[in-house]
Protein backbone atom coordinates (compact mmCIF):
# COMPACT_ATOMS: atom_id res chain seq x y z
CA UNK A 1 0.00 0.00 0.00
CA UNK A 2 1.45 3.71 -0.71
CA UNK A 3 1.58 5.72 1.73
CA UNK A 4 -0.47 9.10 1.30
CA UNK A 5 -0.05 12.51 2.38
CA UNK A 6 -2.60 12.64 4.88
CA UNK A 7 -3.90 16.35 3.21
CA UNK A 8 -4.53 14.47 0.12
CA UNK A 9 -6.68 12.07 2.49
CA UNK A 10 -8.17 14.56 3.92
CA UNK A 11 -8.77 16.43 0.23
CA UNK A 12 -10.29 13.32 -1.35
CA UNK A 13 -12.76 12.57 1.27
CA UNK A 14 -14.10 16.27 0.97
CA UNK A 15 -14.83 15.13 -2.94
CA UNK A 16 -15.59 12.04 -3.08
CA UNK A 17 -18.77 10.33 -1.34
CA UNK A 18 -18.16 8.98 1.60
CA UNK A 19 -19.36 5.32 0.29
CA UNK A 20 -16.53 5.59 -2.25
CA UNK A 21 -13.50 6.34 0.08
CA UNK A 22 -12.93 2.30 0.52
CA UNK A 23 -13.00 1.70 -3.17
CA UNK A 24 -10.72 4.71 -3.97
CA UNK A 25 -7.99 4.71 -1.68
CA UNK A 26 -8.10 0.78 -2.22
CA UNK A 27 -6.08 1.02 -5.62
CA UNK A 28 -3.14 2.43 -4.04
CA UNK A 29 -2.41 -1.27 -2.56
CA UNK A 30 -2.68 -2.62 -6.30
CA UNK A 31 -0.07 -2.30 -9.34
CA UNK A 32 -1.10 0.75 -11.76
CA UNK A 33 -2.96 -0.17 -14.85
CA UNK A 34 -0.51 -0.24 -17.98
CA UNK A 35 -1.05 0.44 -21.87
CA UNK A 36 -0.21 0.98 -25.87
CA UNK A 37 -1.49 2.76 -27.98
CA UNK A 38 -0.95 1.56 -31.94
CA UNK A 39 0.60 3.86 -34.41
CA UNK A 40 -1.76 3.90 -37.43
CA UNK A 41 0.63 5.71 -39.23
CA UNK A 42 2.43 2.62 -39.12
CA UNK A 43 0.10 0.39 -38.89
CA UNK A 44 -3.60 -0.69 -38.26
CA UNK A 45 -5.04 -1.88 -34.52
CA UNK A 46 -6.20 -4.77 -36.37
CA UNK A 47 -3.06 -5.59 -37.82
CA UNK A 48 -0.61 -5.28 -34.96
CA UNK A 49 -2.66 -7.48 -33.29
CA UNK A 50 -2.25 -10.20 -35.39
CA UNK A 51 1.69 -9.62 -34.71
CA UNK A 52 1.55 -8.25 -30.73
CA UNK A 53 4.67 -9.69 -28.98
CA UNK A 54 1.86 -9.38 -26.06
CA UNK A 55 -1.88 -9.67 -25.09
CA UNK A 56 -3.69 -6.96 -25.43
CA UNK A 57 -7.43 -5.80 -24.28
CA UNK A 58 -9.18 -2.58 -25.71
CA UNK A 59 -9.52 0.96 -23.81
CA UNK A 60 -12.87 1.98 -24.08
CA UNK A 61 -12.20 5.64 -25.21
CA UNK A 62 -9.33 5.28 -27.78
CA UNK A 63 -9.99 3.50 -30.91
CA UNK A 64 -5.57 2.16 -31.17
CA UNK A 65 -5.50 1.94 -27.35
CA UNK A 66 -4.59 -1.40 -25.25
CA UNK A 67 -3.76 -2.59 -21.63
CA UNK A 68 -1.34 -4.75 -21.62
CA UNK A 69 0.39 -6.28 -18.93
CA UNK A 70 4.06 -6.74 -20.29
CA UNK A 71 6.62 -6.02 -18.10
CA UNK A 72 8.33 -3.43 -20.45
CA UNK A 73 6.53 -2.98 -23.77
CA UNK A 74 9.49 -0.10 -24.45
CA UNK A 75 11.60 -2.88 -24.52
CA UNK A 76 10.16 -4.64 -28.29
CA UNK A 77 11.97 -4.33 -31.52
CA UNK A 78 8.40 -3.03 -32.89
CA UNK A 79 8.25 -0.38 -30.36
CA UNK A 80 11.63 0.89 -31.66
CA UNK A 81 10.01 1.01 -35.45
CA UNK A 82 7.21 3.46 -33.82
CA UNK A 83 4.11 0.67 -34.51
CA UNK A 84 3.15 1.72 -31.00
CA UNK A 85 3.71 4.21 -28.04
CA UNK A 86 3.71 3.35 -24.18
CA UNK A 87 0.64 5.64 -22.51
CA UNK A 88 -0.80 5.35 -19.89
CA UNK A 89 -4.76 4.08 -20.28
CA UNK A 90 -6.81 7.19 -19.00
CA UNK A 91 -4.06 10.05 -21.06
CA UNK A 92 -5.89 8.62 -23.74
CA UNK A 93 -9.08 10.42 -23.17
CA UNK A 94 -8.23 14.03 -24.00
CA UNK A 95 -7.03 13.76 -27.35
CA UNK A 96 -10.26 11.88 -29.19
CA UNK A 97 -12.17 14.80 -27.22
CA UNK A 98 -10.53 17.02 -29.59
CA UNK A 99 -11.89 15.79 -32.85
CA UNK A 100 -8.44 16.58 -34.80
CA UNK A 101 -8.72 15.96 -38.32
CA UNK A 102 -7.02 16.22 -41.73
CA UNK A 103 -6.34 19.29 -43.60
CA UNK A 104 -6.67 21.36 -39.60
CA UNK A 105 -4.42 23.44 -38.18
CA UNK A 106 -3.64 21.80 -34.54
CA UNK A 107 -1.64 22.64 -31.37
CA UNK A 108 -0.43 20.53 -28.41
CA UNK A 109 0.87 24.01 -26.22
CA UNK A 110 2.38 21.35 -23.32
CA UNK A 111 2.75 18.14 -25.47
CA UNK A 112 6.26 16.25 -24.36
CA UNK A 113 6.78 13.46 -24.06
CA UNK A 114 4.71 13.05 -27.14
CA UNK A 115 1.48 10.62 -26.11
CA UNK A 116 -1.00 13.35 -26.73
CA UNK A 117 0.39 14.67 -29.56
CA UNK A 118 0.99 11.29 -31.26
CA UNK A 119 -2.57 11.00 -30.77
CA UNK A 120 -3.43 13.81 -33.06
CA UNK A 121 -0.79 13.31 -35.46
CA UNK A 122 -2.71 9.56 -35.76
CA UNK A 123 -6.14 11.48 -35.99
CA UNK A 124 -4.75 13.89 -38.99
CA UNK A 125 -3.10 10.94 -40.77
CA UNK A 126 -0.52 13.29 -42.31
CA UNK A 127 -2.72 16.14 -43.51
CA UNK A 128 -2.61 19.59 -42.24
CA UNK A 129 -0.54 21.75 -39.67
CA UNK A 130 0.52 19.88 -36.08
CA UNK A 131 2.34 21.88 -33.98
CA UNK A 132 3.98 20.51 -30.64
CA UNK A 133 5.28 22.94 -28.62
CA UNK A 134 7.09 22.14 -25.02
CA UNK A 135 8.34 24.83 -23.14
CA UNK A 136 11.18 22.98 -21.15
CA UNK A 137 14.49 22.42 -23.79
CA UNK A 138 15.06 18.97 -22.51
CA UNK A 139 11.59 17.74 -22.90
CA UNK A 140 10.84 18.79 -26.28
CA UNK A 141 14.19 16.63 -27.02
CA UNK A 142 12.68 13.82 -25.77
CA UNK A 143 9.28 14.85 -27.52
CA UNK A 144 11.11 15.56 -31.12
CA UNK A 145 12.79 11.84 -30.92
CA UNK A 146 9.23 10.47 -30.45
CA UNK A 147 7.39 12.24 -33.19
CA UNK A 148 10.93 11.05 -35.48
CA UNK A 149 9.79 7.37 -33.93
CA UNK A 150 6.60 7.57 -34.84
CA UNK A 151 6.63 8.60 -38.43
CA UNK A 152 5.17 12.00 -38.38
CA UNK A 153 5.30 13.90 -41.62
CA UNK A 154 3.23 16.81 -41.00
CA UNK A 155 4.48 18.10 -37.29
CA UNK A 156 6.74 21.31 -36.31
CA UNK A 157 8.45 20.52 -32.38
CA UNK A 158 8.65 23.72 -31.21
CA UNK A 159 10.44 25.03 -28.26
CA UNK A 160 8.49 28.19 -26.92
CA UNK A 161 6.59 29.62 -23.97
CA UNK A 162 3.05 29.93 -24.59
CA UNK A 163 2.78 33.61 -24.27
CA UNK A 164 5.69 33.92 -27.12
CA UNK A 165 3.48 31.45 -29.13
CA UNK A 166 -0.02 33.72 -28.62
CA UNK A 167 2.44 37.07 -30.23
CA UNK A 168 3.46 34.64 -33.08
CA UNK A 169 0.42 33.00 -34.08
CA UNK A 170 -2.70 35.03 -32.82
CA UNK A 171 -5.76 33.64 -33.92
CA UNK A 172 -4.36 30.69 -36.36
CA UNK A 173 -5.34 27.59 -35.01
CA UNK A 174 -8.30 25.12 -35.34
CA UNK A 175 -8.08 23.34 -32.21
CA UNK A 176 -5.75 23.27 -29.33
CA UNK A 177 -4.90 20.61 -26.47
CA UNK A 178 -3.63 22.16 -23.35
CA UNK A 179 -2.48 19.11 -21.46
CA UNK A 180 -1.35 21.41 -18.14
CA UNK A 181 1.57 20.75 -16.09
CA UNK A 182 -0.10 19.83 -12.52
CA UNK A 183 0.09 18.24 -9.09
CA UNK A 184 -0.28 14.51 -10.68
CA UNK A 185 -2.08 13.28 -8.38
CA UNK A 186 -3.07 10.72 -11.23
CA UNK A 187 0.80 9.36 -11.02
CA UNK A 188 0.62 8.18 -7.23
CA UNK A 189 0.34 4.77 -8.24
CA UNK A 190 2.60 4.53 -11.75
CA UNK A 191 5.90 6.98 -10.75
CA UNK A 192 4.79 7.27 -6.61
CA UNK A 193 8.21 8.29 -5.39
CA UNK A 194 8.26 11.36 -7.81
CA UNK A 195 4.75 12.06 -7.86
CA UNK A 196 4.03 12.22 -4.06
CA UNK A 197 7.77 13.70 -3.19
CA UNK A 198 6.56 16.51 -5.21
CA UNK A 199 2.69 16.86 -4.28
CA UNK A 200 1.70 19.82 -1.67
CA UNK A 201 -1.02 21.68 -1.04
CA UNK A 202 0.95 24.66 -1.72
CA UNK A 203 2.00 22.64 -5.14
CA UNK A 204 -1.44 22.90 -6.23
CA UNK A 205 -2.47 26.20 -5.73
CA UNK A 206 0.57 26.71 -7.79
CA UNK A 207 0.03 24.99 -10.38
CA UNK A 208 -3.76 26.24 -10.76
CA UNK A 209 -2.17 29.55 -11.61
CA UNK A 210 0.26 28.44 -13.88
CA UNK A 211 -2.52 26.52 -15.55
CA UNK A 212 -4.42 29.60 -15.76
CA UNK A 213 -1.81 31.77 -17.62
CA UNK A 214 -1.56 29.01 -20.05
CA UNK A 215 -5.21 29.02 -20.95
CA UNK A 216 -5.19 32.66 -21.19
CA UNK A 217 -2.59 32.77 -23.97
CA UNK A 218 -4.35 29.43 -25.63
CA UNK A 219 -7.35 30.97 -25.98
CA UNK A 220 -5.72 34.16 -27.90
CA UNK A 221 -4.79 31.26 -30.89
CA UNK A 222 -8.09 29.94 -31.29
CA UNK A 223 -9.98 30.82 -34.31
CA UNK A 224 -13.61 31.89 -33.31
CA UNK A 225 -15.61 28.48 -33.79
CA UNK A 226 -12.64 26.58 -32.88
CA UNK A 227 -12.42 24.03 -30.21
CA UNK A 228 -10.50 23.93 -27.21
CA UNK A 229 -9.60 20.64 -24.82
CA UNK A 230 -8.09 21.49 -21.24
CA UNK A 231 -6.67 18.56 -19.44
CA UNK A 232 -4.82 17.46 -16.45
CA UNK A 233 -3.87 14.19 -14.51
CA UNK A 234 -4.96 15.28 -11.32
CA UNK A 235 -8.13 15.21 -9.25
CA UNK A 236 -7.38 19.07 -7.82
CA UNK A 237 -10.85 20.47 -8.13
CA UNK A 238 -8.91 23.76 -8.04
CA UNK A 239 -6.81 22.47 -11.26
CA UNK A 240 -10.12 20.38 -13.02
CA UNK A 241 -13.66 21.67 -12.65
CA UNK A 242 -12.61 24.96 -10.99
CA UNK A 243 -10.21 25.73 -13.39
CA UNK A 244 -12.74 25.30 -16.15
CA UNK A 245 -15.20 27.57 -14.40
CA UNK A 246 -12.54 30.37 -13.59
CA UNK A 247 -11.83 30.34 -17.55
CA UNK A 248 -15.25 30.57 -18.66
CA UNK A 249 -15.52 33.52 -16.13
CA UNK A 250 -12.56 35.22 -17.76
CA UNK A 251 -13.87 34.24 -21.56
CA UNK A 252 -16.95 35.00 -22.36
CA UNK A 253 -16.44 34.01 -25.94
CA UNK A 254 -15.99 30.46 -25.24
CA UNK A 255 -18.65 27.98 -23.57
CA UNK A 256 -18.08 24.71 -22.28
CA UNK A 257 -19.68 21.41 -24.39
CA UNK A 258 -18.35 18.98 -21.66
CA UNK A 259 -16.18 16.86 -19.04
CA UNK A 260 -14.89 14.02 -18.34
CA UNK A 261 -13.10 12.85 -15.15
CA UNK A 262 -11.76 9.48 -14.79
CA UNK A 263 -10.74 8.23 -11.14
CA UNK A 264 -8.75 4.80 -10.81
CA UNK A 265 -11.93 3.00 -9.11
CA UNK A 266 -14.12 4.03 -11.51
CA UNK A 267 -12.47 3.51 -14.51
CA UNK A 268 -9.25 1.37 -15.54
CA UNK A 269 -6.89 3.76 -15.51
CA UNK A 270 -4.82 6.19 -13.14
CA UNK A 271 -7.60 9.26 -14.11
CA UNK A 272 -7.27 11.83 -15.96
CA UNK A 273 -9.75 15.06 -16.78
CA UNK A 274 -10.74 16.76 -19.57
CA UNK A 275 -12.91 19.62 -20.17
CA UNK A 276 -14.07 20.87 -23.91
CA UNK A 277 -14.43 24.00 -24.86
CA UNK A 278 -15.75 25.75 -27.89
CA UNK A 279 -15.23 29.36 -28.90
CA UNK A 280 -17.83 31.02 -30.22
CA UNK A 281 -18.25 32.04 -34.11
CA UNK A 282 -17.89 35.41 -34.72
CA UNK A 283 -18.89 37.47 -37.98
CA UNK A 284 -15.86 37.44 -39.55
CA UNK A 285 -14.97 33.99 -38.40
CA UNK A 286 -11.62 33.44 -40.97
CA UNK A 287 -8.51 31.73 -39.27
CA UNK A 288 -5.67 33.92 -38.65
CA UNK A 289 -3.01 34.36 -40.43
CA UNK A 290 0.54 34.25 -40.32
CA UNK A 291 3.62 33.92 -42.97
CA UNK A 292 3.58 30.67 -45.18
CA UNK A 293 6.76 29.19 -45.70
CA UNK A 294 7.69 28.91 -49.26
CA UNK A 295 10.06 25.79 -49.63
CA UNK A 296 13.38 27.08 -51.25
CA UNK A 297 16.65 24.83 -52.61
CA UNK A 298 19.72 25.14 -54.42
CA UNK A 299 20.19 23.39 -57.29
CA UNK A 300 22.91 21.76 -56.61
CA UNK A 301 21.21 20.37 -53.02
CA UNK A 302 18.21 19.17 -55.29
CA UNK A 303 20.24 17.77 -57.72
CA UNK A 304 22.07 15.34 -54.91
CA UNK A 305 18.84 14.91 -53.44
CA UNK A 306 17.19 14.05 -56.76
CA UNK A 307 19.92 11.68 -57.50
CA UNK A 308 19.92 10.07 -54.08
CA UNK A 309 16.22 9.21 -54.93
CA UNK A 310 16.55 7.96 -58.37
CA UNK A 311 19.14 5.00 -56.94
CA UNK A 312 17.59 4.42 -53.26
CA UNK A 313 14.54 5.41 -52.83
CA UNK A 314 10.78 4.18 -54.37
CA UNK A 315 9.01 7.42 -53.90
CA UNK A 316 9.63 10.80 -55.57
CA UNK A 317 8.99 13.34 -52.38
CA UNK A 318 7.71 17.09 -52.95
CA UNK A 319 7.98 20.80 -51.28
CA UNK A 320 11.59 20.40 -50.52
CA UNK A 321 13.44 23.37 -48.23
CA UNK A 322 16.89 23.48 -47.60
CA UNK A 323 18.17 25.19 -44.70
CA UNK A 324 21.09 25.51 -42.50
CA UNK A 325 22.48 22.31 -45.09
CA UNK A 326 19.69 20.63 -43.86
CA UNK A 327 16.94 19.52 -46.87
CA UNK A 328 13.32 18.83 -45.48
CA UNK A 329 10.24 17.95 -47.29
CA UNK A 330 7.42 20.25 -45.77
CA UNK A 331 3.62 19.82 -45.59
CA UNK A 332 1.28 21.80 -47.48
CA UNK A 333 0.50 25.63 -45.40
CA UNK A 334 3.60 25.44 -42.93
CA UNK A 335 4.03 28.53 -41.93
CA UNK A 336 7.65 30.16 -41.84
CA UNK A 337 9.09 29.33 -38.65
CA UNK A 338 12.57 31.79 -39.07
CA UNK A 339 10.87 33.81 -35.41
CA UNK A 340 10.73 30.45 -33.50
CA UNK A 341 12.78 28.03 -32.04
CA UNK A 342 12.12 24.77 -33.91
CA UNK A 343 13.48 21.77 -33.10
CA UNK A 344 11.99 19.41 -36.68
CA UNK A 345 9.65 20.75 -39.04
CA UNK A 346 7.69 18.19 -41.80
CA UNK A 347 9.99 15.48 -42.83
CA UNK A 348 13.82 16.39 -42.01
CA UNK A 349 15.35 13.75 -45.08
CA UNK A 350 18.69 14.43 -44.42
CA UNK A 351 21.88 16.64 -44.77
CA UNK A 352 24.06 17.96 -47.46
CA UNK A 353 27.66 17.82 -46.88
CA UNK A 354 30.89 17.60 -48.77
CA UNK A 355 28.90 17.40 -52.41
CA UNK A 356 26.75 14.59 -51.24
CA UNK A 357 23.67 14.09 -49.80
CA UNK A 358 23.42 11.60 -46.61
CA UNK A 359 19.88 10.64 -45.57
CA UNK A 360 18.69 11.15 -41.77
CA UNK A 361 16.71 8.94 -39.63
CA UNK A 362 13.50 10.36 -39.66
CA UNK A 363 13.53 9.86 -43.41
CA UNK A 364 13.71 5.75 -43.03
CA UNK A 365 11.33 6.21 -40.18
CA UNK A 366 8.51 7.90 -42.42
CA UNK A 367 8.79 5.80 -45.15
CA UNK A 368 7.36 2.04 -45.71
CA UNK A 369 9.32 -0.96 -46.94
CA UNK A 370 8.28 -1.02 -50.34
CA UNK A 371 9.26 2.91 -50.33
CA UNK A 372 13.24 1.51 -50.41
CA UNK A 373 15.19 0.70 -53.34
CA UNK A 374 16.45 -2.02 -51.12
CA UNK A 375 15.40 -3.27 -47.64
CA UNK A 376 16.92 -5.86 -45.05
CA UNK A 377 14.55 -7.25 -43.53
CA UNK A 378 15.12 -9.47 -40.24
CA UNK A 379 12.58 -11.27 -38.22
CA UNK A 380 11.98 -9.71 -34.70
CA UNK A 381 13.53 -12.56 -32.60
CA UNK A 382 16.44 -13.06 -35.66
CA UNK A 383 19.81 -12.20 -33.44
CA UNK A 384 20.86 -10.06 -36.21
CA UNK A 385 17.52 -7.71 -34.79
CA UNK A 386 18.90 -7.12 -31.30
CA UNK A 387 22.76 -6.56 -33.08
CA UNK A 388 21.43 -3.90 -35.40
CA UNK A 389 19.13 -2.15 -33.10
CA UNK A 390 22.67 -2.35 -30.32
CA UNK A 391 24.35 -0.08 -33.08
CA UNK A 392 26.75 -3.51 -34.94
CA UNK A 393 27.00 -3.88 -38.11
CA UNK A 394 25.58 -7.23 -39.46
CA UNK A 395 25.43 -9.92 -42.52
CA UNK A 396 22.51 -8.72 -45.36
CA UNK A 397 20.63 -11.82 -46.39
CA UNK A 398 20.45 -10.54 -50.11
CA UNK A 399 21.77 -9.01 -52.45
CA UNK A 400 21.38 -5.29 -50.94
CA UNK A 401 24.28 -2.15 -52.00
CA UNK A 402 24.77 0.99 -50.86
CA UNK A 403 22.33 2.98 -48.75
CA UNK A 404 19.15 0.71 -47.89
CA UNK A 405 16.54 0.17 -45.09
CA UNK A 406 17.12 -1.83 -42.79
CA UNK A 407 13.29 -3.28 -40.91
CA UNK A 408 11.69 -5.97 -38.52
CA UNK A 409 8.71 -7.64 -39.68
CA UNK A 410 8.55 -5.29 -42.64
CA UNK A 411 8.67 -2.53 -40.63
CA UNK A 412 11.82 0.16 -40.75
CA UNK A 413 14.06 0.69 -37.60
CA UNK A 414 16.96 3.41 -39.55
CA UNK A 415 19.44 2.97 -42.30
CA UNK A 416 22.33 0.78 -43.12
CA UNK A 417 25.02 0.63 -45.47
CA UNK A 418 25.19 -2.46 -47.56
CA UNK A 419 28.93 -3.40 -48.67
CA UNK A 420 29.79 -7.08 -49.78
CA UNK A 421 27.47 -8.99 -47.85
CA UNK A 422 27.35 -6.76 -44.51
CA UNK A 423 25.15 -4.06 -43.32
CA UNK A 424 26.96 -0.83 -41.64
CA UNK A 425 24.39 0.67 -39.21
CA UNK A 426 23.40 4.32 -39.64
CA UNK A 427 21.24 4.70 -36.24
CA UNK A 428 22.12 7.81 -34.57
CA UNK A 429 24.64 6.97 -31.63
CA UNK A 430 21.80 8.07 -29.29
CA UNK A 431 19.16 6.17 -30.14
CA UNK A 432 21.10 2.92 -30.00
CA UNK A 433 19.55 0.06 -27.54
CA UNK A 434 22.19 -0.52 -24.81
Amino acid sequence: MIGLPEKFIGRMKNQLPEEEWGAFFGVYGKAPYKGIRVNPLKISAADFAKISPFALRRVPWEENGFYTEAEKPGGHPYHFAGLYYSQEPSAMCAAPLLGAAPGERVLDLCAAPGGKGTQLAAAMGGEGILVLNEPVFARAQILSQNVERLGVKNAAVLNESPARLAAFFGEYFDKILVDAPCSGEGMFRKNAEEALGEWSEENVAKCAARQKEILDEAAKMLRPGGRLVYSTCTFSEEEDEEQAADFLRAHSDFRLSGQKKLYPHKAEGEGHFAAVFERLPAADCAAGTVRELKPRISRSGETLYRAFEKEFLNVSLTRLHEAGGMLYALPEGMFDWKDLHVLRAGIRLGELKNGRFEPSHSLAMCLKKEEFASAADFAPDDGRTEKFLHGETVEADGKESGWCGVCVGGFPVGWGKAVGGIVKNHIPKGLRKF
